[in-house]
């Protein structure tokens, strides 16, 4: 019926309300198939073979500014030292807790056995009396020994008076309590390094505004493995927790002045949480052992980071095993009303001092040493070496203090094979906005030539690919954690280009049907294509479903030009929702065909349905000016009005091709263009162009998309009773549009 509904469309048919457009997420492909994986169970729906870890307990001070991973790993392996194991059995004697026997089976119903007197023709019953035993559920760990009463799983049937055989057996179907056992293996972990149980909420780099340092942990509707709690509720609910390991407070006091401190934002590059969405944090008593709620901030849209501090009073708190948890209240239904944090600290001898969180921190990582690329092809670039290294890379930095402080020289190190290749300076005076020093408490966002000196090495061995690994360094002369002062990145050289930095904080699309999306890309060489990469991602609507022709075009001055490819109607492609970490759905095209493109080309969609399909979307690298969508056939283009990259990569043909399995096969770029005239027109119409035959089809539409005429290029078409205005002259190749131009009636 798709291909159907795709004949049944007209060009322009709802161009009115389309435009392009930005939504939330409602899955985060970044943590998809995230899954930590445990050995196969020898029972179903019991813990046999799986590890239980039993947490170490860490000392104050607790802090964690987010720029590194301090997430406990859950890795533990049969045979490590830290591990021991444990059987338990399903049925237990209620005296000696000892096993019963391997072939124990009991059943519920009660079970008899009965006498059959021939003589008499009487029968009569005698029931077993019913078995007492400790019943484990080897589902859940620790078994808990239930007091559980049953019968023995069989009926015995005996007749009396002489006949053979007289006694007959028979065993019950589906008992429900048969003997068996399950093996735990218990991992002790002992990392003080690592401070969080666990990982439901999402650490990351680039979902918070201006944070204060390196990192942030982000709460929203989405679980450690980026899917949404659920999916279709349109209610509420405690979605993400975090839990810290436990902490042994039992050498302090209230009288030590023990303060919880954390910075807090709403919204960041995420969704606006409402005013009834809420971030919790609580504490555990080991005395009560119970959670109470002591702070409480409600949703609001897009706010900087405020300050959390919480005084530790309550004497039940200062023992072995009190630990706190931060929880979020808000949607279930994806990456929705977030929340993100900052700066825990817990302290003894705390007081205001600790709200200030004195440090100094680079805020985000160095995307690219590159100009303009996140990434380009190792060809391209071992080719076309000269000039390729960033004029304006940008570099963030804050000042944390609440005084002016001295700045200096920062650096950027460049390494291959952990080798290192080379190195730049980051200027101290660029570094703080042209300042002598750093200002209180201000962030600064600074753009460093890296375009002289030191370049990545194109005489590298291996011509098919390389990985580059680099580290920023920034720092000011006064104390504070220096960690986040260094952040790290790493420069991939392979078979495509990108803008993006393979996390989407967003997703973008065109709404209208028969919409056109373009992303310019401007190479260092001529080439051909083999694929396009495009990283779709789940947002409000499921539009898997939903059909799209893939198209590539030439340049027209700075605009899409002509169609060198598109997907033929009757073979149009979907979304995929691919899982796994940063995951493109590479779309290659028909038979393994390459497109030749130059050096100036934009690949994108045209779309058959209304909705908005959803591609990945980087806000934190702006190239919208590369961004153009049209819903008028190409006749006219609009660039994005929304900052950022959209998540789709040009995949150029090179050495990687024997394992993508692509052919040899290349299609040629046919010149579709054509010319009218004269142009504006009263009364004839005159076409020409390349490539024109007695077959070539074009027609003549309104901009309300209506279809006025339908006509072959070889005769003069008559327009004298087509009214003045503006229309489309569109050229047709089996039935679907390839090159649209406007023409003036006077």
């Amino acid at each position: 019926m798709k291909h159907i509904k795709i004949l049944l469309f007209t060009l322009f048919a709802s161009f009115t309300f389309a435009q392009d457009g930005v939504g939330p997420l409602t899955a985060n492909p970044d943590l998809f198939n995230k899954v930590k994986e445990i050995p196969t169970k020898a029972l179903v729906n019991s813990f046999d073979s799986t590890f239980h870890y039993v947490s170490d307990t860490i000392a104050l001070p607790f802090f964690d500014d987010f720029s590194r991973n301090k997430f406990q790993n859950y890795d533990a392996d049969f045979g490590d030292a830290n591990v021991t194991e444990e059987l338990f059995y399903r049925m237990l004697d209620e005296l000696t807790s000892l096993p019963l026997d391997p072939e124990t089976k009991l059943t519920n119903t009660r079970t008899y056995r009965s006498e059959y007197d021939i003589a008499l023709d009487t029968t009569i019953y005698y029931y077993f009396d019913s078995v007492r035993f400790l019943y484990d559920d080897l589902s859940v760990y620790e078994p808990n020994h239930i007091q559980t009463y049953a019968y023995p799983n069989y009926f015995i049937y005996d007749t009396i008076g002489g006949a053979p055989n007289a006694q007959d057996t028979v065993w019950g179907n589906n008992p429900e309590y048969v003997q068996d056992s399950a093996r735990i293996f218990i991992a002790a972990i002992n990392d003080p390094e690592k401070l969080w149980l666990n990982d439901q909420a999402y650490h990351n780099y680039r979902m918070a505004v201006n944070p204060w340092s390196l990192g942030v942990v982000t709460f929203d509707g989405l679980d450690e493995y980026g899917y949404p709690y659920n999916f279709s509720t349109s209610t509420n609910g405690t979605a993400d927790t975090l839990y810290s390991k436990p902490l042994d407070l039992s050498t302090n006091s209230p009288a030590d002045s023990v303060y919880f401190s954390f910075l807090y934002q709403t919204e960041g590059f995420g969704d606006a949480p409402e005013s009834d969405d809420s971030l919790y944090l609580e504490f555990y008593s080991p005395v009560t052992e119970l959670w109470q709620r002591v702070w409480r901030a409600e949703g609001a849209p897009n706010t900087d980071f405020k300050v959390g501090h919480v005084a530790l009073t309550n004497p039940d708190y200062f023992q072995n095993g009190f630990q706190f948890r931060f929880m979020n209240y808000g949607s279930m239904a994806g990456a929705l009303d977030h929340f993100h944090i900052d700066y825990v600290n817990l302290r003894p001898l705390s007081g205001y001092q600790d709200t200030l969180f004195k440090d100094f921190a680079i805020v985000y990582p160095i995307s690219s040493l590159l100009d303009e690329y996140i990434s380009v092809p190792w060809k391209h670039y071992r080719n076309n070496p000269s000039g390729k290294m960033g004029g304006e890379v940008e570099v963030t930095v804050r000042n944390g203090s609440e005084l002016t402080e001295n700045n200096q020289n920062g650096q950027v190190n460049v390494y291959y094979d952990g080798s290192l290749e080379g190195s730049f300076t980051l200027n101290a005076s660029t570094l703080s906005g042209g300042n002598i020093n750093y200002e209180p408490r201000t962030t600064y966002s600074s753009l460093h030539d890296f375009s002289t000196g030191y370049e990545y090495d194109p005489t590298l061995s291996n011509d098919t690919l390389a990985h580059f690994d680099y580290e920023g360094i920034a720092s000011a002369q006064f104390p504070n954690d220096p960690i986040n002062d260094t952040t790290f990145g790493r420069q991939v050289f392979e078979n495509y280009y990108a803008y993006d930095d393979g996390t989407a904080e967003k997703a973008y699309g065109v709404t209208g049907e028969q919409g056109l999306l373009a992303y310019k890309f401007n190479a260092y060489q001529e080439d051909s294509l083999v694929a396009i990469q495009i990283h779709f991602v789940p947002s409000v609507v499921d539009v898997s479903n939903n059909l799209f022709l893939l198209s590539v075009w030439d340049d027209n001055n700075g605009e899409p030009g002509d169609l060198l490819f598109e997907d033929e109607f009757f073979y149009p492609r979907t979304p995929v929702y691919k899982s796994g970490r940063n995951r493109f759905k590479s779309y290659f095209f028909p038979d393994s065909s390459k497109i030749g493109v130059g050096e100036t080309f934009y690949i994108g969609m045209r779309q058959i349905e209304t909705e908005r399909l959803n591609i990945g979307f980087d806000v934190n690298n702006d190239h919208s000016d590369k961004i153009f969508w049209s819903i008028d056939g190409g006749g006219s283009w609009n660039n994005s009005s929304f900052a950022g990259a959209v998540m789709m990569r040009p995949v150029v043909t090179s050495k990687m091709d024997y394992q993508l399995g692509i052919k040899t096969n290349e299609i040629e770029k046919v010149d579709q263009a054509f010319l009218l005239y004269p142009n504006p027109a009263h009364e004839i119409l005159n076409i020409e162009g390349e490539n024109i035959t007695q077959s070539t089809t074009f027609e003549m539409r309104d901009l309300n998309g209506r279809l006025l005429k339908q006509f072959s290029s070889t005769t003069q078409i008559d327009i004298s009773n087509v009214e003045n205005g503006i229309y489309l002259i569109n050229r047709l190749e089996k039935g679907q549009v390839i090159k649209t131009k406007k023409l003036v009636v006077h």
